[in-house]
């Protein structure tokens, strides 16, 4: 059957990746994953802007500009497939280097895209989600906090009980059993007339629709979004659950355990104004 991927490894088509390399031996890189239409990317900017952050906290090369002219090829190819909405992974890591943990003195980062088609018409709201608690604690670390590392074995462990309890998604918490984020994106809660999300300052991915809620869209709605440590009773208690990423924008929750929630009316009202700027 035939790949329904398309990848580049430092601008050229292959489906081969160079080997030794310090991403696949020590998760020494980062990643963003992008929503295409059409091949063209959305809110590209907010990537960039976190990818450059990403670079700079693992004292990486920038190479934002050249991932940023390696896309056209990307974008053209597929369009040509046409795909209307595609997801987009795009990979940095340190390249290649003698064994080791200690990086190179100097180093050359190695590009890694790949695309694949959705699946799925990134317009329509998803259906609300159900939950479960991971037995995974997210370990602080604050120099990673925030950044879209490739070490991720934290958010596979949570997945992976989100799959046993045959549920969408997993909440995540930190090792003070406050809430981090769901094992794929970041989580929202409403609170009467007050926005909340957890802060990310020891753990967790600042997520690029994240910041937009908290910045642009929530403001614009007239909510106060702020953000505050959260606990599992806070979560019990709250009117509206929601969580956001890259490729669904935002999805309503409608189960966590025994609390069930049937109000998405601030998720619909964001979804409309992601969508406002995404058509």
């Amino acid at each position: 059957m035939p790949s329904q991927s398309l990848t580049w490894v430092d601008g050229k088509a292959t489906e081969r990746l160079p080997l030794p390399d310090r991403g696949l031996d020590f998760g020494d890189g980062l990643f963003e994953t992008l929503l295409l239409r059409r091949g063209k990317p959305a809110y590209a900017e907010q990537h960039w802007e976190r990818l450059s952050h990403g670079l700079a906290a693992l004292a990486l090369p920038d190479c934002v500009a050249v991932v940023r002219d390696q896309l056209q090829a990307v974008s053209e190819a597929v369009e040509a497939k046409d795909w209307t909405w595609a997801s987009l992974r795009v990979t940095v890591t340190r390249g290649s280097a003698p064994r080791g943990y200690r990086p190179p003195r100097v180093s050359q980062p190695r590009i890694i895209m790949s695309a694949s088609e959705l699946g799925r018409d990134a317009t329509q709201l998803c259906s609300p989600a159900t939950l479960c608690s991971s037995s995974v604690r997210m370990a602080p670390q604050s120099r990673l906090a925030g950044v879209k590392h490739l070490n991720r074995l934290e958010q596979v462990l949570a997945a992976g009980d989100a799959a046993r309890a045959e549920v969408d998604e997993a909440i995540m918490l930190d090792q003070r059993d406050h809430l981090v984020a769901v094992s794929s994106g970041n989580l929202f809660l409403r609170l009467g007339g007050s926005l909340l999300t957890p802060p990310l300052h020891e753990c967790g991915i600042v997520g690029t629709r994240r910041e937009l809620v908290l910045n642009r869209w929530g403001p614009a709605l007239g909510l106060v979004v702020t953000e505050a440590e959260i606990g599992i009773d806070e979560l019990f208690d709250a009117d509206e659950v929601f969580y956001s990423n890259a490729l669904v924008g935002l999805r309503p929750v409608e189960r966590f355990e025994q609390r069930n929630w049937t109000d998405h009316s601030t998720c619909e009202a964001l979804f409309k104004r992601y969508l406002d700027e995404l058509c």
